[in-house]
């Protein structure tokens, strides 16, 4: 590309400018190399793409709402969870930000060879335990170390946790979260060396008047097999199919458990207020069906089937002898000769 070429008269014009100074040289230099410098922090080298960092988000936020509606249930008290950020950093930089004691606990990533962290702040975690004990779920003391029976309380509500994580990224990829152990010290737990980069999603939680932040710190080493599969678009997609599948699935499994009155029409006959009123004790009411012929079938308000009745180990029963198709649109039948 040739560069162009000033006349005499266009370098007087300039030459004239900025003698006078209406031409800022220093802001122009300055203003040309902004586009060709990019920060970039080599002791923080992006892991993960902003589509990835997205879909995440996404991930947790699901996590989130449902967390909000179990942990209410569960604690009884009401609860709310969303995403408070989604980042990269080395795992040094997320350690010296704890506080001690806090609580952490060490979770399995199956299939993944390694090791996650989950970190809930003190303040939520005693006013959990103090709610399900009985109490208001207040906490206004000072941060100390969980006791044996404190523990079990939180493991249990950890498991529970993990159960809707496990739920959340199963629209992405299959994993499952097992919990390990629980610790106090930021500074005890090592999952992976100070300087490789972790993913971190922290949460805001708050439990009745408690607020609170729940974070979930990850390796990249241990999310590295399926880094590709995290996308937004994925998501979407995954979310939709599953969605669809879950309701169907959840409408079939409640109506199996709907119960349907069946009922075995022996036979019918119609008789007139008069012989009705002049029944007694002893009398025979003679049925329009003869003897041996099949009856028929209701289910709920509808003539479904015919059956041939007998017995069964002493009880009464029938024999399935033949279906009867009926439009489900038209009115159930009614039994012969009217209803009685």
């Amino acid at each position: 590309m040739t560069p162009d070429v000033l006349s005499q008269s266009e370098i007087d014009s300039l030459l004239s400018a900025l003698t006078s100074g209406s031409v800022d040289l220093d802001s122009m230099t300055r203003d040309s190399g902004e586009y060709k410098i990019k920060v970039y922090d080599f002791k923080r080298p992006d892991k993960f793409s902003k589509d990835q960092l997205r879909a995440i988000q996404m991930i947790h936020e699901s996590f989130a709402r449902q967390l909000t509606t179990v942990m209410s249930t569960l604690i009884r008290s009401m609860i709310s969870a969303e995403v408070a950020s989604v980042d990269q950093l080395a795992y040094e930089e997320f350690v010296n930000s704890l506080v001690q004691p806090t609580v952490i606990g060490t979770l399995e990533m199956y299939p993944f060879n390694g090791n996650a962290l989950i970190e809930i702040n003190p303040n939520l975690v005693f006013a959990i335990i103090d709610r399900l004990l009985g109490g208001k779920g207040e906490f206004t003391g000072k941060a100390r170390e969980l006791t044996d029976i404190e523990k079990t309380v939180t493991e249990r509500v950890l498991m529970r946790m993990l159960e809707l994580l496990e739920e959340s990224w199963s629209t992405v990829v299959d994993v499952r979260f097992r919990f390990e152990s629980m610790e106090s010290n930021p500074f005890f737990v090592q999952i992976c060396p100070p300087r490789d980069m972790v993913l971190l999603v922290i949460m805001k939680m708050k439990v009745g008047d408690v607020e609170g932040m729940v974070s979930l710190c990850i390796p990249y080493f241990l999310m590295e097999p399926v880094i590709d599969k995290l996308s937004s678009q994925q998501w979407f997609v995954s979310t939709s199919r599953k969605g669809d599948e879950g309701v169907r699935e959840n409408i079939v499994k409640t109506l199996e458990k709907v119960k349907i009155p069946m009922a075995f029409e022996l036979g019918h006959t119609v008789l007139s207020l008069a012989d009705v009123y002049s029944l007694d004790v002893g009398d025979v009411i003679r049925l329009d069906e003869e003897v041996g012929s099949d009856v028929d079938v209701r289910v709920g308000n509808y003539v479904r089937f015919r059956a041939k009745p007998g017995t069964v180990d002493g009880r009464l029963a029938a024999e399935v002898t033949g279906k009867v198709d009926v439009d489900p649109m038209e009115e159930p039948a009614e039994p012969e000769g009217g209803k009685n």
